[in-house]
């Protein structure tokens, strides 16, 4: 589907006020795993990728591909440094907004849909390997197929301001204190995951 007319403005907010409504929020996890490389490289905006089993894992397989807001918790420090029992002692990671998209990214003919998260923070080093815990808490817009990459990025960049936005109200900010987003103990979830 093409973008809608850029002569109207988008929305500058996703999701009501109130905060996240039926089926959000919505809970995903897994390891972080490479991606296609065109994020940092062809568009200057790095994402975190999960493997698609963690749609499936979550129930959520069906999830209408496009743009969702929320939180993302990671076993790592503000500078992109794991996190485990050898380097701090009871560090947790942190938790940081999210903008995410789910789906096939048709400007670029991808063969199998993908789950990509930008983490709004600027990070030192890539965490390959890291786990991540999502709390996905609303949809920005549908996935579109772009005619030039400048309208991609362009579009990106308002989807970062949008998700920026939402994640500042006090029904949204709230969220962010949510135990799940930094549960890294065991992983059988992230086994199951990575299969």
């Amino acid at each position: 589907m093409p973008p809608p007319s850029q002569s109207r403005p988008r929305s500058t907010l996703a999701g009501p006020p109130t905060g996240p409504e039926h089926p959000f929020p919505i809970s995903l996890s897994g390891p972080i795993i490479q991606g296609f490389g065109r994020g940092s490289r062809d568009l200057g905006i790095p994402t975190a990728n999960i493997p698609l089993a963690g749609l499936s894992v979550g129930g959520h397989e069906e999830l209408e591909s496009g743009v969702y807001f929320g939180w993302a918790g990671i076993d790592v420090d503000e500078h992109g440094v794991r996190i485990d029992g050898s380097n701090a002692k009871g560090a947790r990671g942190g938790v940081w907004p999210m903008v995410m998209s789910i789906g096939w990214n048709p400007f670029y003919k991808n063969k199998v849909r993908s789950v990509e998260v930008h983490i709004l923070h600027d990070f030192r080093q890539d965490f390959y390997g890291a786990r991540m815990n999502l709390l996905i808490l609303g949809f920005i817009r549908p996935e579109y197929d772009y005619v030039d990459r400048e309208s991609l990025i362009a579009d990106i960049r308002t989807d970062i301001e949008v998700a920026r936005r939402s994640l500042e109200r006090e029904s949204y900010q709230r969220l962010r204190g949510e135990g799940y987003l930094v549960q890294f103990e065991g992983g059988e979830h992230e086994q199951e995951v990575a299969r």
